[in-house]
Parts: structure tokens; C-alpha cells; sequence
């Protein structure tokens, strides 16, 4: 009996997935694709599937695994945002070499914007520059569908396939109906092919010849795959405005039109932008005057079009160079282009004038900050206070707010608050000079890729203070488990894996665990710490600050509630150099006081006021 749910758009591709017959998914968390596990895993418990799932340490083991299961005749995905895709870039190029048996399709969530991401980075052309095919979704519905299109083309012609949801597609929500859920649970064979599998170079030239004839077919289909691939344009007919759009530009341009009855400008939509259906695009292109193209976040299809006399676009100026073109952007564009190619315009949206309203509210903008009672403040409070001529490198997640406690100084990407520390030394002692060097990183990017550099830091002789924020989560992805803690991606027990083993593994002989809410020890550890790395035999000095996520581990600490008394002389330290946003400047009270909606009780901050105007409630 089929059901209906509303399904995030993630949870759509991870119905999609199950749908197909995947039988091993492998994933390393990060918005916006984070929620795509944990829906497989849902289903896969309540259809009672025999699927594998797991939260791989980064996305290349990700991929690496699902790559294994896809050439034992499986079928196999992975998934990971668009910057997780350059982690595993080079397994995705040798695998389109080496192509498939079972599907393997590659789920990179694109993030424009960006909301949470290091950069806007398009993967439709990573897929471009790995000669894999890619499927550009509008919709969940699209996505789930697009997923065993995806896997059925990856059989097919023995190639990996991208699929490319963008944020406003993985974090929709769509009312989605299905039945029950009935897969082939097929066995693993191996077929030993050396010459595939091993390719040395005089076989991966052959094997580029045949990943070149597999993207011609593959082009050819596509041209025909009508379902993704079409226009509303009438034959013989010609026409001065003609938009092209893909993914979810294409849902928005669909609506606004749809909602005008404008059935003047006809749209091509391209929902398999490579490889590039060029036949139908010439066809669409030759009949209208003008050409605007919306596409997120490059210019791919503008490249692949290449009539530049008649296209309007990114590179023509017509369309913002960076940024998410949301609906009122889109709208902004067309009535733009239509002035200009003398069409009547699209009325305002409605919305336009309350967005305005809004913005003359001037309602205080809030920077992002760590939470209430969050360990990481109380360890960069102690680095910043223990080392301010230091240079802070640090690294992506929740702590790359330490910012705002000025305690980072570099953020570059996963793992590159090690090496940026170890470039640091070598820059300076290359001067003979003594720069003190104080990185942070946290535990899950530890485990993700902080070893391979440690390592070399290590080998280098190169010494700085590293100090692991350990919370005992991935925070900042939705609380996911680390290698730490010995749970697996489907609550299951695994084998816990010791980040101070790990460390000492690396070479590094001074290790210490403390606890970061102990502010006075942290500040000492950190002192001895930095005359360790002066001493001749001295190195990299590791501190790993142990504390609960309060989010993910409510209910783990004793709570301290804490007031603050009229010894308040308003100098503001505690709101400028420690930032809690349960510390607030009262206005009636003039002095600062306590948030109780929001405060955690941690107590930390009855070690930060330097009047010692912060009491505990209750206390001696």
C-alpha cells in the first residue's frame, strides 16, 4: 500500500537511493548534505534492507569504499558537500578511468551562497574535469527520480555519475508518496582484471579512450532523456527572449512565469548539464533573439553554449558573478533582460515591499557565536589569555568562531590548521626567529585529516602548540558520532579509536588531557607547553581539551547558576574578551547581567570577571 511523506529533499535522494537497490552507502557529514545518512538509515531500519551504511573519516574513504563495493557488482553511493568533493577528487578521477560494474553514484551537495561552506564551487564542473556525467535536480521529487536514472546510466556504461542537489533542493521539503520497498540484494564477485583495476599509465591511456567513447554515447542519450532535457519553444518559431536554466533557477523561473501566464518566453530546461545535450541546445538557441541563462553557482552552460552575441548570463554582466540567485534575485534579472529586449516586465513579487519593511526595522544584526557554554570558548579564552603574540591557526567547524575571541588568526580548510602551523614555523625559523604558533582543531576534523599532517610537522621537526578541541561530537554537522566514541553511523557498536593513541602514533611525545573549563589549569598547560617547544629536545607539544558538546550531551554536566552582583564596574571584559551571548549589557541596570533564557550554568564565567563581580547563586 503506497504512503505519502513530507520528505527534506535529502531525505527524497536517500528514499531514491534505498529505492534503487543500493546496497552500501558511505557518507562524511557537512551541510547541506548531512541529512542523507541518516534518512538511508531510517529506511533501511523500518523496510528491514540489507544495506550497508557508514560515517567514513573523510570523504575519499567515502568514496574509496563505495568505489570497492560498486566493482564487486553492487550497488554503491557516497555522499558529501561540494568541498568534500575535492577530498576525494583524486579517487573520482582514477575511478572514471577504471569505470564500474555495480552503479556508483556520487551525491555532492552544491551550497550557494555560501550558508556554510568555504567556497561556492560549482561540481558540475569538477564532473566536467572528471568526465563523468552529472544530474542537475529542480526538485526533491527530481532527485529521488534523477538518483535511479543516475544508477541505472552508471550500469549502463560502467561509469561513475554525479548527482548535484543544490541546498534549496537538499533542505526543500516535498510531499513525496511511495510503497513498500523491495530490493535484489545481489552477491559480491571480483573478477581479478589487473589491467582495469591496476591500470598502470600505458593502460590508463587506453582506458582515457574508452571513458571518452562512453561520454559520446552518453551524450547522445541524454539528448533524448526528455524526462530532464526540454523546451517549450515552438518549432519554426522564433522568439526575442529565450531563457535557459538549470536546477533550481530553472523551479524559480517555472513559477514566476507560470504565475504571469507568460507563455511568450520559452525555457529550456537542462537537467544533465554533462555531458552537454548540445543538439537540443542549438535547436532552442537558434530560434530566440536573446538568450538568458540562470545557472547555479558557475558558468558552465554558458561555456558549453558559446554564443556570446546572443547570451545573457554571468559573463555578460547580466547576472550576479557570485551569490544564490534566490527568486528575488531571479526576478530582478529577468525584468531586467526583458526591458532590454523590449518585453513587458514581470510584476513585482509580492514580497518585495515587506522585504523592504524589514530592512527598515533595523533590527541589530548578531554576528554567529559559539553556544552558551560552549568548551571551545573556554579554550580560546585560555589560549588568547596564555599566548597573545601568538599566531592562531585553526580549521573548519564549529570552532572557526574562536574568531570573535581572537584566537584565529588562518582558516584555509579541513586539517590546514597543522599544516598552516608547520608552514608558519619553517617561515619563521628560516629568519631565526622565535614566532609562537598556537593551532586548534577540533576532534572530528582531527580523525578527517589532521594525522597525514601532524605526521609531517613531526618528521620536519617543526614545533608549535596544537591544541584538539575535543566535544565528543561533529557539532557543527548535526551531532554525528566520531571514530572516538566507538558508535557507528547506524547507532551499532564499533571499535573506538584513541585520539591520544593516534597523536602519540604521529610522533608526539608531550601529550596532556585536560578539561577547558578549568581555565586556570588550561593557562598553565599552555605556559609549559610553550617552554617545551624552546627546550633542545622539545617539539609539538599536543593539548587535547576534553568537554562535552553541551548540545549533543545535555544532560552530562553539573550545573553551577551563576549572578552577577553590583561589584559590576561595566568594564565589559566579560562581553568583549569572553562573548558568552547569555552576557548581556542591561541597560537599566547599568551593569552586565545574565540571560537566564538562554544560559547553560556552566560557570565558566565565575573564572573570567576581574572584579570577581560573577558569583554563584547559592555559593560561599
Amino acid at each position: 500500500m503506497a504512503k505519502e511523506e513530507i520528505l527534506l529533499g535529502n531525505g527524497a535522494i536517500a528514499l531514491g537511493i534505498v529505492e534503487a537497490g543500493c546496497q552500501v552507502v558511505t557518507s562524511y557529514p557537512g551541510t547541506p548534505s548531512s541529512e542523507i545518512l541518516p534518512e538511508v538509515i531510517r529506511l533501511v531500519k523500518s523496510e528491514n534492507l540489507n544495506t550497508y551504511v557508514e560515517w567514513s573519516t573523510n570523504e575519499k574513504v567515502a568514496l574509496d569504499n563505495a568505489f570497492a563495493a560498486s566493482i564487486t557488482g553492487k550497488r554503491a553511493a557516497c555522499c558529501m558537500k561540494q568541498v568534500g568533493l575535492n577530498v576525494a577528487a583524486d579517487s573520482l578521477m582514477s575511478a572514471a578511468y577504471m569505470g564500474t560494474v555495480g552503479g556508483l553514484v556520487i551525491i555532492s551537495c552544491d551550497d550557494p551562497g555560501p550558508h556554510s561552506s568555504q567556497t561556492e564551487q560549482d561540481t558540475r564542473f569538477m564532473a566536467r574535469f572528471a568526465k563523468v556525467p552529472v544530474f542537475d535536480p529542480s526538485t526533491p521529487q527530481e532527485a529521488r527520480e534523477m538518483v535511479a536514472t543516475a544508477f541505472a546510466f552508471s550500469e549502463e556504461f560502467r561509469i561513475p555519475v554525479i548527482l548535484r542537489p543544490a541546498i534549496r533542493v537538499c533542505h526543500a521539503r516535498q510531499s513525496i508518496a511511495f510503497g513498500k520497498i523491495e530490493t535484489e540484494n545481489r552477491k559480491s564477485s571480483f573478477k581479478k582484471d589487473p589491467a582495469r583495476w591496476a591500470a598502470t599509465p600505458r593502460f590508463r591511456l587506453i582506458l582515457h579512450g574508452e571513458l571518452n567513447r562512453k561520454l559520446v554515447q552518453i551524450s547522445k542519450k541524454f539528448e533524448s532523456l526528455s524526462a530532464y532535457n526540454f523546451h517549450t519553444l515552438t518549432p519554426g518559431k522564433e522568439v526575442p527572449l529565450g531563457i535557459v536554466a538549470a536546477g533550481v533557477p530553472y523551479s524559480v523561473i517555472h513559477d514566476l512565469l507560470k504565475e504571469e501566464g507568460r507563455t511568450d518566453i520559452p525555457v529550456l530546461k537542462i537537467g544533465t548539464p554533462y555531458p552537454f545535450p548540445e543538439n537540443l541546445v542549438k535547436e532552442f538557441v537558434s530560434g530566440c533573439g536573446k538568450v538568458l541563462v540562470l545557472e547555479e553557482t558557475d558558468t558552465l552552460i554558458e561555456y558549453f553554449i558559446g554564443e556570446r552575441q546572443k547570451l545573457l548570463g554571468r559573463l555578460s554582466g547580466h547576472v550576479p558573478a557570485q551569490g544564490e540567485l534566490v527568486p528575488q534575485v531571479i526576478h530582478r534579472v529577468v525584468n531586467s533582460v526583458m526591458k532590454e529586449t523590449g518585453l513587458s516586465p514581470i510584476r513585482d513579487l509580492d514580497d518585495m515591499e515587506s522585504s523592504e519593511l524589514v530592512k527598515n526595522l533595523q533590527l541589530p544584526v548578531r554576528k554567529p557565536t559559539l553556544c552558551p557554554g560552549c568548551p571551545h570558548r573556554a579554550a580560546f579564552f585560555s589560549i588568547r589569555k596564555a599566548g597573545p603574540r601568538a599566531i592562531f591557526t585553526s580549521d573548519i567547524g564549529c570552532y572557526t568562531l574562536g574568531l570573535n575571541l581572537g584566537a584565529v588568526d588562518t582558516c584555509l580548510d579541513m586539517g590546514a590548521a597543522i599544516t598552516m602551523a608547520s608552514g608558519f614555523y619553517h617561515s619563521f625559523a628560516q629568519d631565526g626567529s622565535e614566532q609562537p604558533i598556537v593551532a586548534t582543531i577540533g576532534d572530528s576534523t582531527f580523525f578527517h585529516s589532521g594525522p597525514a599532517g601532524l605526521l609531517n610537522a613531526v618528521y620536519n621537526g617543526a614545533r608549535f602548540i596544537l591544541v584538539i578541541l575535543d566535544n565528543l561530537t561533529t557539532a557543527m554537522t548535526g551531532m554525528q558520532p566520531t571514530p572516538a566514541l566507538g558508535v557507528r553511523a547506524d547507532g551499532s557498536a564499533g571499535k573506538a579509536v584513541s585520539l591520544e593513541r593516534l597523536v602519540a602514533g604521529c610522533g608526539v611525545d608531550y601529550i596532556e588531557v585536560l578539561d577547558p573549563y578549568d581555565i586556570k589549569r588550561m593557562t598553565e598547560s599552555l605556559k609549559k607547553a610553550s617552554e617545551y617547544i624552546k627546550e633542545p629536545e622539545g617539539g609539538i607539544a599536543v593539548l587535547i581539551a576534553r568537554h562535552p558538546c553541551l548540545i549533543a550531551y545535555r544532560d552530562n554536566d553539573a550545573r553551577r547558576k551563576v549572578t552577577v552582583t553590583d561589584k559590576c564596574a561595566q568594564c565589559n571584559f566579560c562581553l568583549d574578551r569572553f562573548e558568552c551571548p547569555a552576557l548581556y549589557l542591561d541597560q537599566n541596570l547599568g551593569r552586565v547581567s545574565i540571560n537566564r533564557q538562554i544560559c547553560s550554568d556552566c560557570g565558566v564565567c565565575l573564572q573570567i570577571c576581574p572584579k570577581g563581580a560573577i558569583e554563584e547563586v547559592g555559593g560561599a
